[in-house]
């Protein structure tokens, strides 16, 4: 049996108050996100200035790829709720990303399409799409299991920990963009893959502080023998080794990638449905249905943010004046610009919803949800006015970090309790499966990333083509967050805050203004 811990226990290894296993989680997730953002940054490139595809080939490649990584989430949340624990997820994960990441770095070849090393990259991304599978969600769900479900110290433990996700996520594209661009690709990517075992270190050195979260309920049941002859624990290891050769066949033939989606996402869907219709109390089943509208709206909103890492990418290497105080910035650099503005901006906000919580003003959930969209919208609709303003000329780069700032913003509000709202809201059977599903709607996102970024043309469509299409989008996603602000008091409700305790549906401490709940939450990472 594992050790019990007394997570009320607020004297017991902590550190400005909260337990010290949260700063650990916070530098593993912290150089996880380097390693993935580092890579994300410097991948549109790869794949148009190495392998030398062309740009329509290289978004459904990328959004493939992306899309792939926010799936897996789902089978590594089941996998931790039921059998191993998200510890042993999340080490299990860390091993295969950056297995993954250095193989890039070593399988790198002569500019163009060479059948090995292309086949190499693919095997790579395999292995970091199969890690983040076990590690994404788990890390997450750490955080929660450290404090009591009713505890104040929560949302500002989320706020602490994405804060670690956007140091790292700011770091990486500088680190690894400028050494991928100036030195070499593989000096960039096996950066990021130095930065994923330094979180790793940093989780196995520091296992005590953790204080029991993330162990697995049923530690005996990983200890019997499959019938491969081998126990439970590392048939799961065998088969995620195995189901790399499954990811590879699914990056080399990308146009699958987008039915095989549509049949997980419906599939989960329906397994939730089921689960909450036959096993759960009204009250848990109106908050897992909440919860289901918020994830409904993720497809939307990354499919328009993930442009970052795409089609504004490239239209920032082409079309936009670079020069800063002398220096031609690499492209890849600005993708550190939406976590700068994250670390600027966080605090900001935590202030302004507790001084609105504290007047009974600030938005519900979903109602920051809708202010969201209509922020991404404004964001591409003031990158599309510079652009017209300069004419035939490069855009000016301050509209680049116009987009990022509005975009930045409506991130801080459609993320800040997105997953602590899985956590809340969950049942704890599911709360794995539920972060799993939160990250699976991102997964949609991204390969809806990669469609919108094909429909502005590709190569050779010239930058009117973008901005035709960042202009109908801008507008038709201002029109929908209307909406959603509307139709946010009746999500509210079904939310049910006022019976949330640590013990499930009963008298709640914090009452029923989602205010009180709402105010710390700084930002989820999606990505």
């Amino acid at each position: 049996m594992a050790t019990q811990y007394d997570l009320t226990d607020k004297s017991q290894g902590t550190f400005l108050g909260h337990p010290t296993g949260l700063f650990v989680l916070f530098f593993a997730e912290m150089w996880e996100r380097f390693s993935y953002y580092g890579m994300r940054a410097l991948l549109i490139f790869y794949l148009t200035k190495h392998f030398l595809f062309g740009d329509d080939k290289a978004y459904l490649i990328y959004g493939a790829y992306t899309s792939l990584v926010y799936i897996t989430p789902v089978i590594g949340g089941y996998l931790a709720d039921r059998y191993l624990g998200a510890r042993k997820a999340v080490l299990c994960g860390g091993i295969f990303i950056a297995i993954g990441h250095f193989l890039i770095a070593i399988t790198e070849g002569p500019t163009g399409q060479n059948t090995f090393h292309l086949n190499g990259f693919y095997l790579a991304l395999s292995f970091i799409i199969i890690g983040t599978g076990f590690l994404k969600a788990n890390i997450s769900v750490m955080v929660g299991q450290l404090y009591p479900r009713d505890d104040v110290r929560r949302d500002p433990a989320y706020s602490i920990f994405y804060m670690g996700i956007n140091i790292g996520g700011m770091l990486g594209p500088i680190v690894c963009g400028i050494l991928g661009e100036t030195m070499g690709w593989a000096w960039g990517f096996g950066a990021a893959g130095v930065g994923m075992l330094l979180g790793l270190v940093v989780f196995v050195l520091c296992r005590p502080t953790l204080r029991g979260a993330g162990e697995p309920s049923e530690p005996m049941i990983l200890t019997e023998r499959s019938s491969l002859g081998i126990s439970r624990e590392w048939t799961i290891y065998a088969a995620a080794a195995l189901s790399v050769i499954g990811i590879w066949g699914l990056i080399r033939y990308q146009e699958v990638v987008g039915y095989a989606l549509l049949a997980f996402a419906l599939a989960t869907v329906f397994y939730i449905l089921y689960r909450i219709f036959t096993t759960m109390t009204k009250v848990d089943r109106d908050r897992i249905l909440a919860a289901l509208f918020l994830i409904a709206l993720n497809p939307l909103f990354w499919g328009l943010f993930e442009q970052a890492g795409s089609s504004l990418n490239i239209f920032t290497d082409r079309q936009v004046d670079r020069n800063i105080l002398g220096w031609e910035v690499p492209a890849s650099v600005f993708q550190s610009v939406n976590s700068l503005f994250i670390i600027l901006l966080a605090p900001l906000f935590a202030v302004l919803w507790t001084v609105l919580g504290r007047r009974k003003k600030e938005p519900n959930t979903a109602a920051k949800f809708g202010i969201g969209l209509i922020l991404i919208g404004v964001g591409f609709l003031v990158l599309v006015g510079g652009a017209a303003a300069a004419g035939a000329d490069l855009t000016p780069v301050i509209f680049i970090f116009g987009i990022y700032l509005f975009h930045t913003m409506g991130e801080l509000c459609f993320s800040p309790v997105g997953l602590s709202a899985m956590t809340r809201l969950s049942v704890g059977s599911i709360a794995g499966l539920m972060m799993g599903t939160w990250f699976l709607a991102t997964a949609a996102g991204n390969f809806v990333a990669g469609l919108i970024a094909r429909a502005t043309g590709g190569e050779g469509a010239g930058p009117e083509k973008v901005l035709e299409v960042y202009s109908r989008l801008g507008w038709s996603v201002m029109v929908v967050g209307i909406l959603v602000v509307l139709v946010s008091p009746l999500i509210k409700r079904m939310m049910h805050l006022d019976l949330l305790t640590d013990a499930g549906p009963g008298p709640g401490v914090r009452g029923a203004d989602e205010a009180v709940v709402d105010g710390y939450s700084i930002k989820e990472e999606p990505r």
